[in-house]
């Protein structure tokens, strides 16, 4: 997928830029990771609070149809059999959501300018944490302040066994949807890398983070947030959004032959998070901050992750779990 996209609004900067596989890139295993690597990105940053007209703009040429249709396409040519047919229709279903996109740009957001994006995200997720469908896992599933710490501390424990951490200039949570879905964007991405160039026991060990994060954490609260979020939104873009995350978290799930226990509604009994001495988590996409340097040339855009080991930044993607 040829695309211009430069997130100057995603969650978090990096300043490792991350070289582009170089070899078997007609393989089948490294195109599914590419893609899947580019989906999780796209999804990720449809739902930052937008800071300037760049994503605007992205909708309203098009290319956030058409780097979606572009992806779904690869992935669905080069799935061969992974996930059996359940991961099959759910890129099928991928397809009609991206389908709905491409009418309601035309439909709508052609005309929008930035503060008609930026009154419809607020009138959504609000200025502040909204208990209606809050993009922060540690309310979901924990009504407890010490179960919300434990589970943030499990998630910045995946951040830091690959060597990246939440840019210092970002005013953003580690549990934020954003932030989750741009690590999982990382993680698919170094696992191309990694088939291209490190073997198959370092790529097992990507592959396997991948799966224990969808198990563990996306998996079990992100399709409870995109019920909510449907709710919320009830019609445009988030709506749609809400949709399209709801058919991925199925596919990644079929995909990846994992089995998350999701959170029903009977589950949802947020606690208010406190941080544990010494850190904070704030939030809010829309605060100042969100500048960013690039990360994936080959991708076209920018990730929230700090490379803590500068100097292997010429041997690619940092860090082992």
């Amino acid at each position: 997928m040829a695309s211009n996209l430069s997130v100057s609004n995603t969650a978090v900067a990096s300043v490792a830029v991350l070289p582009a596989p170089t070899a078997l890139k007609d393989s089948p295993a490294v195109e599914r990771a590419l893609n899947r690597s580019k989906l999780y990105l796209l999804i990720s940053w449809s739902l930052l609070y937008p800071e300037d007209e760049e994503f605007l703009d992205y909708l309203r040429s098009g290319e956030f149809v058409e780097d979606g249709r572009a992806a779904l396409d690869t992935l669905r040519a080069m799935l061969d059999g992974q996930g059996g047919e359940r991961a099959a229709q759910k890129l099928d279903a991928l397809k009609k959501q991206v389908d709905l996109a491409e009418a309601l740009v035309a439909s709508e957001c052609s005309n929008w300018q930035l503060s008609d994006l930026q009154s419809e995200h607020r009138r959504v997720f609000s200025n502040v944490i909204t208990l209606d469908c809050p993009p922060y896992e540690t309310l979901f599933g924990n009504d407890h302040v010490f179960a919300q710490s434990h589970v943030m501390g499990d998630i910045a424990g995946f951040y830091k066994a690959f060597g990246v951490e939440l840019s210092k200039d970002i005013h953003e949570r580690l549990d934020h949807l954003s932030v989750e879905f741009e690590f999982m964007h990382f993680l698919a991405y170094k696992e191309s890398f990694s088939r291209c160039h490190d073997g198959a026991e370092k790529t097992q060990i990507v592959v396997d983070a991948q799966k224990k994060f969808v198990k563990n954490h996306i998996g079990r609260w992100v399709p409870l947030f995109c019920r909510m979020l449907a709710k919320k939104a009830d019609s445009g873009l988030f709506k749609l959004v809400a949709d399209m995350t709801a058919e991925w978290m199925e596919f990644e799930a079929a995909y990846m032959g994992v089995a998350p226990q999701p959170y029903t509604e009977t589950d949802y009994r947020p606690a208010t998070f406190n941080a544990p001495e010494g850190q904070t988590y704030e939030c809010g996409a829309q605060d100042q901050g969100n500048e960013l340097s690039l990360l994936l040339n080959e991708v076209g855009a920018q990730s929230f992750m700090d490379a803590k080991d500068k100097d292997k930044e010429e041997k690619g993607p940092v860090g082992t779990i």
